[in-house]
Protein backbone atom coordinates (compact mmCIF):
# COMPACT_ATOMS: atom_id res chain seq x y z
CA UNK A 1 0.00 0.00 0.00
CA UNK A 2 1.84 3.09 -1.17
CA UNK A 3 -0.91 5.51 -2.16
CA UNK A 4 -3.51 7.45 -0.21
CA UNK A 5 -5.97 5.13 1.46
CA UNK A 6 -9.59 6.24 1.18
CA UNK A 7 -11.34 6.48 4.52
CA UNK A 8 -14.45 8.23 5.81
CA UNK A 9 -12.27 10.82 7.53
CA UNK A 10 -10.70 11.98 4.28
CA UNK A 11 -14.07 13.29 3.12
CA UNK A 12 -14.28 15.84 5.92
CA UNK A 13 -13.93 19.45 4.77
CA UNK A 14 -10.37 20.62 5.25
CA UNK A 15 -9.05 17.12 5.96
CA UNK A 16 -5.37 16.80 4.98
CA UNK A 17 -4.02 14.39 2.41
CA UNK A 18 -1.67 11.68 3.63
CA UNK A 19 0.08 8.84 1.86
CA UNK A 20 0.01 5.60 3.80
CA UNK A 21 2.98 3.25 3.57
CA UNK A 22 2.71 -0.37 4.68
CA UNK A 23 5.90 -1.13 6.61
CA UNK A 24 7.50 -3.85 8.71
CA UNK A 25 5.12 -6.82 9.18
CA UNK A 26 2.58 -5.17 6.85
CA UNK A 27 5.07 -4.81 3.99
CA UNK A 28 4.13 -6.74 0.83
CA UNK A 29 5.40 -10.29 0.40
CA UNK A 30 8.01 -9.31 -2.17
CA UNK A 31 9.68 -6.99 0.33
CA UNK A 32 11.23 -9.92 2.18
CA UNK A 33 12.43 -11.48 -1.05
CA UNK A 34 14.23 -8.29 -2.15
CA UNK A 35 14.55 -6.04 0.90
CA UNK A 36 17.10 -3.76 -0.75
CA UNK A 37 14.73 -2.87 -3.59
CA UNK A 38 11.87 -2.34 -1.14
CA UNK A 39 13.98 -0.06 1.06
CA UNK A 40 15.19 1.86 -2.01
CA UNK A 41 11.56 2.51 -2.99
CA UNK A 42 10.81 3.84 0.49
CA UNK A 43 13.94 6.00 0.33
CA UNK A 44 12.75 7.49 -2.97
CA UNK A 45 9.36 8.27 -1.43
CA UNK A 46 11.10 10.09 1.38
CA UNK A 47 13.52 11.92 -0.91
CA UNK A 48 10.58 13.35 -2.89
CA UNK A 49 9.58 15.17 0.29
CA UNK A 50 13.01 16.50 1.25
CA UNK A 51 14.59 19.81 0.17
CA UNK A 52 17.50 18.16 -1.64
CA UNK A 53 19.55 19.55 -4.55
CA UNK A 54 18.50 18.79 -8.11
CA UNK A 55 19.65 15.54 -9.63
CA UNK A 56 23.03 15.50 -11.45
CA UNK A 57 22.86 17.39 -14.73
CA UNK A 58 20.55 20.04 -13.32
CA UNK A 59 17.33 18.06 -13.73
CA UNK A 60 14.66 18.10 -11.12
CA UNK A 61 13.14 15.07 -9.45
CA UNK A 62 11.06 12.98 -11.88
CA UNK A 63 7.50 14.14 -12.42
CA UNK A 64 4.69 11.79 -11.41
CA UNK A 65 3.64 9.35 -14.12
CA UNK A 66 1.21 10.95 -16.55
CA UNK A 67 2.58 14.43 -15.85
CA UNK A 68 3.61 16.95 -18.47
CA UNK A 69 6.69 19.14 -18.55
CA UNK A 70 4.52 22.04 -19.66
CA UNK A 71 1.94 21.53 -16.93
CA UNK A 72 1.77 23.60 -13.78
CA UNK A 73 4.07 22.38 -10.97
CA UNK A 74 2.41 19.52 -9.12
CA UNK A 75 1.19 19.98 -5.59
CA UNK A 76 3.62 19.05 -2.84
CA UNK A 77 3.45 15.33 -2.14
CA UNK A 78 1.35 14.31 0.84
CA UNK A 79 3.20 13.44 4.04
CA UNK A 80 4.03 9.79 4.52
CA UNK A 81 2.16 7.88 7.22
CA UNK A 82 3.92 4.55 7.92
CA UNK A 83 1.57 1.84 9.19
CA UNK A 84 2.99 -1.47 10.46
CA UNK A 85 -0.30 -3.36 10.41
CA UNK A 86 -0.76 -3.28 14.16
CA UNK A 87 -3.71 -2.46 16.42
CA UNK A 88 -2.83 1.25 16.49
CA UNK A 89 -3.09 1.73 12.70
CA UNK A 90 -6.69 2.93 12.73
CA UNK A 91 -6.03 5.41 15.53
CA UNK A 92 -2.98 6.81 13.75
CA UNK A 93 -4.89 7.07 10.48
CA UNK A 94 -7.73 8.94 12.17
CA UNK A 95 -5.28 11.38 13.76
CA UNK A 96 -3.50 12.01 10.47
CA UNK A 97 -6.59 12.82 8.40
CA UNK A 98 -8.54 14.80 10.99
CA UNK A 99 -9.10 18.44 10.04
CA UNK A 100 -6.78 20.55 12.23
CA UNK A 101 -8.36 22.74 14.89
CA UNK A 102 -7.32 26.42 14.99
CA UNK A 103 -3.95 26.87 16.66
CA UNK A 104 -2.88 23.25 16.28
CA UNK A 105 -0.14 21.74 14.13
CA UNK A 106 -1.06 21.28 10.47
CA UNK A 107 0.37 18.35 8.52
CA UNK A 108 0.19 20.00 5.08
CA UNK A 109 3.59 20.11 3.40
CA UNK A 110 5.24 17.84 6.00
CA UNK A 111 7.47 14.92 5.05
CA UNK A 112 6.64 12.32 7.70
CA UNK A 113 3.99 11.62 10.32
CA UNK A 114 5.42 9.30 12.96
CA UNK A 115 4.12 8.06 16.31
CA UNK A 116 5.97 8.89 19.47
CA UNK A 117 7.62 5.95 21.17
CA UNK A 118 5.74 6.40 24.45
CA UNK A 119 4.29 3.31 26.06
CA UNK A 120 1.18 4.75 27.67
CA UNK A 121 -1.79 6.89 26.74
CA UNK A 122 -3.45 7.55 23.41
CA UNK A 123 -1.33 7.55 20.22
CA UNK A 124 0.36 10.84 19.29
CA UNK A 125 1.69 11.77 15.85
CA UNK A 126 4.78 13.90 15.32
CA UNK A 127 4.84 16.15 12.22
CA UNK A 128 8.33 16.18 10.70
CA UNK A 129 9.25 18.73 8.05
CA UNK A 130 11.64 17.80 5.28
CA UNK A 131 14.05 20.55 6.34
CA UNK A 132 14.32 19.08 9.84
CA UNK A 133 14.92 15.59 8.45
CA UNK A 134 17.70 16.91 6.21
CA UNK A 135 19.25 18.93 9.05
CA UNK A 136 19.40 15.76 11.16
CA UNK A 137 20.95 13.68 8.38
CA UNK A 138 23.51 16.32 7.46
CA UNK A 139 24.45 16.95 11.08
CA UNK A 140 25.10 13.25 11.58
CA UNK A 141 27.06 13.03 8.36
CA UNK A 142 29.26 15.92 9.45
CA UNK A 143 29.89 14.38 12.88
CA UNK A 144 30.72 10.94 11.46
CA UNK A 145 33.17 12.23 8.88
CA UNK A 146 31.21 12.32 5.64
CA UNK A 147 28.63 10.39 3.59
CA UNK A 148 28.32 6.63 3.66
CA UNK A 149 26.29 3.64 2.55
CA UNK A 150 23.79 2.48 5.17
CA UNK A 151 22.26 -0.81 6.29
CA UNK A 152 18.64 -0.55 7.46
CA UNK A 153 18.26 -2.92 10.42
CA UNK A 154 15.49 -1.05 12.26
CA UNK A 155 11.73 -0.97 11.63
CA UNK A 156 10.15 1.86 9.64
CA UNK A 157 7.27 2.23 12.10
CA UNK A 158 9.59 4.54 14.06
CA UNK A 159 11.87 7.45 13.35
CA UNK A 160 15.17 5.56 13.67
CA UNK A 161 14.50 3.52 10.55
CA UNK A 162 13.51 6.54 8.47
CA UNK A 163 16.60 8.35 9.72
CA UNK A 164 18.75 5.63 8.13
CA UNK A 165 16.96 6.17 4.80
CA UNK A 166 17.31 9.96 5.14
CA UNK A 167 21.07 9.70 5.67
CA UNK A 168 21.38 7.71 2.47
CA UNK A 169 19.13 10.11 0.58
CA UNK A 170 21.26 13.07 1.64
CA UNK A 171 24.46 11.18 0.78
CA UNK A 172 23.08 10.01 -2.58
CA UNK A 173 23.57 6.33 -1.71
CA UNK A 174 21.05 3.51 -2.04
CA UNK A 175 20.14 1.60 1.14
CA UNK A 176 20.79 -2.02 1.95
CA UNK A 177 18.17 -3.57 4.23
CA UNK A 178 17.24 -6.55 6.33
CA UNK A 179 13.92 -8.20 5.40
CA UNK A 180 11.12 -6.01 6.82
CA UNK A 181 9.05 -7.57 9.58
CA UNK A 182 11.34 -10.59 9.93
CA UNK A 183 12.91 -11.50 13.29
CA UNK A 184 16.32 -9.95 13.84
CA UNK A 185 19.03 -12.59 13.70
CA UNK A 186 22.80 -12.53 13.51
CA UNK A 187 22.67 -14.53 10.27
CA UNK A 188 20.35 -12.01 8.59
CA UNK A 189 22.55 -9.15 9.75
CA UNK A 190 25.70 -10.82 8.45
CA UNK A 191 24.09 -11.32 5.04
CA UNK A 192 22.94 -7.71 4.95
CA UNK A 193 26.36 -6.43 6.03
CA UNK A 194 28.04 -8.42 3.27
CA UNK A 195 25.78 -6.85 0.64
CA UNK A 196 26.36 -3.42 2.19
CA UNK A 197 30.15 -3.77 2.04
CA UNK A 198 30.03 -4.91 -1.59
CA UNK A 199 27.87 -1.90 -2.45
CA UNK A 200 30.15 0.50 -0.53
CA UNK A 201 33.15 -0.91 -2.46
CA UNK A 202 35.70 0.20 0.11
CA UNK A 203 33.89 3.36 1.15
CA UNK A 204 32.33 4.05 4.55
CA UNK A 205 29.56 1.63 5.51
CA UNK A 206 27.39 2.19 8.58
CA UNK A 207 24.30 0.97 10.38
CA UNK A 208 22.11 1.90 13.34
CA UNK A 209 21.05 -0.52 16.07
CA UNK A 210 19.46 -0.69 19.50
CA UNK A 211 21.35 -2.24 22.44
CA UNK A 212 19.45 -5.54 22.28
CA UNK A 213 20.58 -6.05 18.68
CA UNK A 214 24.16 -5.19 19.58
CA UNK A 215 24.15 -7.78 22.37
CA UNK A 216 22.89 -10.50 20.02
CA UNK A 217 25.53 -9.70 17.42
CA UNK A 218 28.38 -9.61 19.93
CA UNK A 219 27.21 -13.02 21.18
CA UNK A 220 27.82 -14.36 17.65
CA UNK A 221 31.43 -14.45 16.45
CA UNK A 222 30.49 -13.84 12.82
CA UNK A 223 28.05 -11.12 13.85
CA UNK A 224 30.77 -9.35 15.82
CA UNK A 225 33.10 -9.60 12.83
CA UNK A 226 30.44 -8.07 10.58
CA UNK A 227 30.06 -5.16 12.98
CA UNK A 228 33.80 -4.61 13.16
CA UNK A 229 33.96 -4.31 9.36
CA UNK A 230 31.71 -1.22 9.43
CA UNK A 231 32.88 2.36 9.67
CA UNK A 232 30.44 3.15 12.50
CA UNK A 233 27.50 1.67 14.38
CA UNK A 234 25.02 4.17 15.77
CA UNK A 235 23.48 2.90 19.00
CA UNK A 236 20.30 4.43 20.40
CA UNK A 237 16.74 3.73 21.46
CA UNK A 238 17.70 2.86 25.03
CA UNK A 239 20.54 3.45 27.47
CA UNK A 240 23.73 1.56 26.60
CA UNK A 241 25.54 0.15 29.65
CA UNK A 242 29.22 0.98 29.80
CA UNK A 243 30.00 -2.73 30.00
CA UNK A 244 28.28 -3.27 26.64
CA UNK A 245 30.21 -0.38 25.07
CA UNK A 246 33.47 -1.76 26.44
CA UNK A 247 32.64 -5.18 25.05
CA UNK A 248 31.95 -3.70 21.62
CA UNK A 249 35.21 -1.74 21.69
CA UNK A 250 37.13 -4.88 22.60
CA UNK A 251 35.61 -6.54 19.52
CA UNK A 252 36.85 -3.69 17.32
CA UNK A 253 33.40 -2.14 16.81
CA UNK A 254 33.17 1.65 16.56
CA UNK A 255 29.99 2.46 18.47
CA UNK A 256 28.58 5.99 18.52
CA UNK A 257 25.86 6.41 21.14
CA UNK A 258 22.90 8.54 20.12
CA UNK A 259 20.16 10.30 22.06
CA UNK A 260 17.06 12.02 20.78
CA UNK A 261 13.38 11.48 20.15
CA UNK A 262 10.84 11.35 17.37
CA UNK A 263 10.39 15.10 17.87
CA UNK A 264 14.07 15.66 16.96
CA UNK A 265 14.11 13.36 13.90
CA UNK A 266 15.77 10.70 16.03
CA UNK A 267 19.23 10.93 17.53
CA UNK A 268 20.50 14.49 17.68
CA UNK A 269 23.14 14.02 20.38
CA UNK A 270 26.09 11.78 19.50
CA UNK A 271 28.35 10.59 22.32
CA UNK A 272 26.88 13.32 24.53
CA UNK A 273 27.49 16.22 22.12
CA UNK A 274 24.69 17.82 20.08
CA UNK A 275 24.95 17.58 16.31
CA UNK A 276 25.35 20.68 14.17
CA UNK A 277 21.81 22.03 13.94
CA UNK A 278 20.81 20.70 17.39
CA UNK A 279 20.94 22.28 20.83
CA UNK A 280 20.69 20.94 24.38
CA UNK A 281 19.92 22.65 27.66
CA UNK A 282 18.75 21.60 31.10
CA UNK A 283 15.81 22.92 33.04
CA UNK A 284 15.21 22.57 36.75
CA UNK A 285 17.31 21.57 39.74
CA UNK A 286 20.97 21.20 38.94
CA UNK A 287 20.51 22.77 35.51
CA UNK A 288 23.91 24.46 35.72
CA UNK A 289 25.35 21.02 35.07
CA UNK A 290 27.34 21.02 38.30
CA UNK A 291 26.17 18.30 40.67
CA UNK A 292 24.15 15.16 40.39
CA UNK A 293 20.57 16.37 40.88
CA UNK A 294 18.43 15.24 37.93
CA UNK A 295 17.39 18.08 35.60
CA UNK A 296 14.97 17.92 32.68
CA UNK A 297 16.61 17.67 29.24
CA UNK A 298 15.41 20.11 26.57
CA UNK A 299 16.25 19.60 22.89
CA UNK A 300 15.94 22.17 20.14
CA UNK A 301 17.28 23.63 16.93
CA UNK A 302 16.90 22.94 13.23
CA UNK A 303 16.24 19.23 13.79
CA UNK A 304 13.04 19.88 15.74
CA UNK A 305 9.68 18.76 14.38
CA UNK A 306 6.87 21.15 13.53
CA UNK A 307 4.80 19.83 16.43
CA UNK A 308 2.31 17.09 17.22
CA UNK A 309 -1.01 16.53 15.51
CA UNK A 310 -3.81 18.14 17.49
CA UNK A 311 -1.41 20.15 19.66
CA UNK A 312 0.13 23.61 19.40
CA UNK A 313 3.28 23.87 17.26
CA UNK A 314 6.57 24.01 19.15
CA UNK A 315 7.17 27.67 20.01
CA UNK A 316 10.42 29.61 19.66
CA UNK A 317 12.13 31.36 22.55
CA UNK A 318 13.39 34.96 22.54
CA UNK A 319 16.43 33.87 20.50
CA UNK A 320 14.26 32.21 17.86
CA UNK A 321 15.16 28.66 18.95
CA UNK A 322 12.32 26.16 19.21
CA UNK A 323 12.49 23.63 22.04
CA UNK A 324 10.80 20.44 23.19
CA UNK A 325 10.90 19.34 26.82
CA UNK A 326 11.74 15.65 27.13
CA UNK A 327 10.70 13.38 29.99
CA UNK A 328 14.35 12.59 30.68
CA UNK A 329 16.73 13.73 33.40
CA UNK A 330 20.35 14.49 32.69
CA UNK A 331 23.48 16.37 33.68
CA UNK A 332 26.11 18.21 31.67
CA UNK A 333 29.58 16.87 32.37
CA UNK A 334 32.80 18.72 31.65
CA UNK A 335 34.88 17.48 28.71
CA UNK A 336 37.88 18.80 26.78
CA UNK A 337 35.75 19.73 23.76
CA UNK A 338 32.84 21.14 25.75
CA UNK A 339 30.05 19.90 28.02
CA UNK A 340 28.68 16.44 27.34
CA UNK A 341 25.14 15.38 28.12
CA UNK A 342 24.71 12.31 30.30
CA UNK A 343 21.13 11.08 30.39
CA UNK A 344 20.17 9.59 33.74
CA UNK A 345 16.80 8.15 32.72
CA UNK A 346 13.21 9.28 32.74
CA UNK A 347 12.18 11.74 35.41
CA UNK A 348 9.18 9.62 36.29
CA UNK A 349 11.39 6.52 36.68
CA UNK A 350 13.06 7.89 39.81
CA UNK A 351 12.39 5.57 42.76
CA UNK A 352 11.77 7.22 46.12
CA UNK A 353 12.74 4.71 48.78
CA UNK A 354 12.76 5.67 52.43
CA UNK A 355 12.74 9.35 51.44
CA UNK A 356 15.80 9.08 49.17
CA UNK A 357 15.74 9.36 45.37
CA UNK A 358 17.32 6.58 43.35
CA UNK A 359 17.85 6.92 39.58
CA UNK A 360 17.34 3.44 38.05
CA UNK A 361 19.64 4.05 35.07
CA UNK A 362 22.53 4.85 37.41
CA UNK A 363 21.98 1.62 39.34
CA UNK A 364 21.73 -0.34 36.09
CA UNK A 365 25.07 1.04 34.99
CA UNK A 366 26.64 -0.03 38.28
CA UNK A 367 25.30 -3.57 37.89
CA UNK A 368 25.70 -4.11 34.14
CA UNK A 369 29.37 -5.08 34.29
CA UNK A 370 29.01 -7.75 36.96
CA UNK A 371 29.56 -11.42 36.22
CA UNK A 372 26.28 -13.14 35.50
CA UNK A 373 24.44 -9.98 34.46
CA UNK A 374 23.64 -10.00 30.73
CA UNK A 375 20.95 -7.30 30.95
CA UNK A 376 19.33 -5.55 33.89
CA UNK A 377 16.40 -3.26 34.60
CA UNK A 378 16.02 -1.58 37.99
CA UNK A 379 12.47 -0.78 39.06
CA UNK A 380 10.54 0.36 42.08
CA UNK A 381 7.98 -1.97 43.65
CA UNK A 382 5.43 -0.58 46.14
CA UNK A 383 6.54 -1.20 49.70
CA UNK A 384 4.42 -0.37 52.75
CA UNK A 385 7.48 0.41 54.83
CA UNK A 386 9.74 2.34 52.47
CA UNK A 387 7.30 3.64 49.89
CA UNK A 388 9.11 1.78 47.11
CA UNK A 389 11.64 -1.02 47.17
CA UNK A 390 14.48 -1.06 44.64
CA UNK A 391 14.36 -4.34 42.68
CA UNK A 392 16.77 -5.64 40.02
CA UNK A 393 15.21 -7.58 37.13
CA UNK A 394 18.06 -9.49 35.50
CA UNK A 395 18.57 -11.61 32.40
CA UNK A 396 21.40 -13.81 33.56
CA UNK A 397 24.57 -14.47 31.61
CA UNK A 398 27.75 -16.48 32.12
CA UNK A 399 29.22 -17.81 34.25
CA UNK A 400 26.18 -18.12 36.55
CA UNK A 401 23.23 -16.01 37.73
CA UNK A 402 24.33 -13.25 40.11
CA UNK A 403 23.63 -13.28 43.82
CA UNK A 404 21.58 -10.52 45.41
CA UNK A 405 24.37 -9.70 47.87
CA UNK A 406 26.78 -9.06 44.98
CA UNK A 407 24.31 -6.67 43.33
CA UNK A 408 23.79 -4.86 46.63
CA UNK A 409 27.52 -4.48 47.20
CA UNK A 410 28.15 -3.06 43.73
CA UNK A 411 25.26 -0.58 43.88
CA UNK A 412 26.18 0.55 47.39
CA UNK A 413 29.82 1.12 46.45
CA UNK A 414 28.91 3.16 43.38
CA UNK A 415 25.87 5.11 44.55
CA UNK A 416 25.29 4.64 48.26
CA UNK A 417 23.27 2.20 50.32
CA UNK A 418 19.86 3.55 49.29
CA UNK A 419 20.52 2.37 45.72
CA UNK A 420 21.14 -1.25 46.72
CA UNK A 421 18.44 -3.58 45.33
CA UNK A 422 16.40 -5.29 48.02
CA UNK A 423 15.28 -8.07 45.72
CA UNK A 424 16.46 -9.89 42.59
CA UNK A 425 14.11 -11.23 39.91
CA UNK A 426 15.66 -13.49 37.24
CA UNK A 427 13.99 -13.64 33.80
CA UNK A 428 14.66 -15.39 30.50
CA UNK A 429 14.35 -12.03 28.73
CA UNK A 430 13.45 -8.50 29.73
CA UNK A 431 9.99 -7.23 28.79
CA UNK A 432 10.33 -5.04 25.71
CA UNK A 433 8.53 -2.33 23.77
CA UNK A 434 9.05 -0.95 20.29
CA UNK A 435 12.56 -1.20 18.81
CA UNK A 436 13.44 -3.73 21.51
CA UNK A 437 13.46 -1.08 24.22
CA UNK A 438 13.21 -2.57 27.72
CA UNK A 439 9.73 -1.98 29.12
CA UNK A 440 10.25 -0.65 32.63
CA UNK A 441 6.55 -0.57 33.51
CA UNK A 442 6.08 -4.19 32.47
CA UNK A 443 9.23 -5.17 34.37
CA UNK A 444 7.93 -3.49 37.52
CA UNK A 445 4.62 -5.32 37.19
CA UNK A 446 6.45 -8.61 36.63
CA UNK A 447 8.65 -8.00 39.69
CA UNK A 448 5.64 -7.26 41.83
CA UNK A 449 3.98 -10.50 40.70
CA UNK A 450 7.13 -12.53 41.34
CA UNK A 451 7.49 -11.07 44.81
CA UNK A 452 4.01 -12.30 45.55
CA UNK A 453 4.74 -12.87 49.22
CA UNK A 454 4.29 -9.10 49.46
CA UNK A 455 6.28 -6.18 48.11
CA UNK A 456 7.67 -5.52 51.56
CA UNK A 457 9.28 -8.98 51.83
CA UNK A 458 12.34 -10.48 50.22
CA UNK A 459 11.91 -13.46 47.86
CA UNK A 460 12.91 -15.95 50.60
CA UNK A 461 10.25 -14.55 52.92
CA UNK A 462 12.70 -12.90 55.30
CA UNK A 463 11.74 -9.64 57.02
CA UNK A 464 12.35 -6.58 54.83
CA UNK A 465 15.70 -4.88 54.99
CA UNK A 466 15.97 -1.12 55.10
CA UNK A 467 17.26 0.69 52.04
CA UNK A 468 20.60 1.08 53.79
CA UNK A 469 21.11 -2.68 53.80
CA UNK A 470 20.16 -3.48 57.39
CA UNK A 471 16.91 -3.92 59.21
CA UNK A 472 15.37 -0.85 60.68
CA UNK A 473 15.76 2.77 59.65
CA UNK A 474 19.37 3.45 60.60
CA UNK A 475 21.41 5.07 57.82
Amino acid sequence: MTGPRPSPATAQPGAPRVEEVAVDAAAPEGAREDPDAWAAARARQLAERLPLPALPGGSAAPAPSGGSAAAAPPAAPAPLLPLPGGPSDDALRALAVAAPAPGTTDVAGAALLLPTSGSTGAPRLVVLDGAAVVASARGGEQRLGGPAHWLLALPLAHVAGWNVLARGAVAGTAPTALPPGAPFTAAAFRAGAERLLRRADGGPARTALVPTQLVRLLDDADGAAALAALDAVLLGGAAAPRALLARAAAAGVRVVTTYGSTETCGGCVYDGAPLPGAQVRLEGAGSDGAGRAPARVLLGGAVLARGLVGEAPFAADADGVRWVATADAGVLEAAVDGPRLRVLGRLDDVVVTGGEKVVPAAVEEALAGLDGVAEVLVVGVPDPRWGSAVVAVVRAGPPAPPALEDLRAAASAALGRAAAPRALVLVDDLPRRALGKPDRRAAAALAQRRLGAGPGRDPDGAPPEGPGGSTGTGR
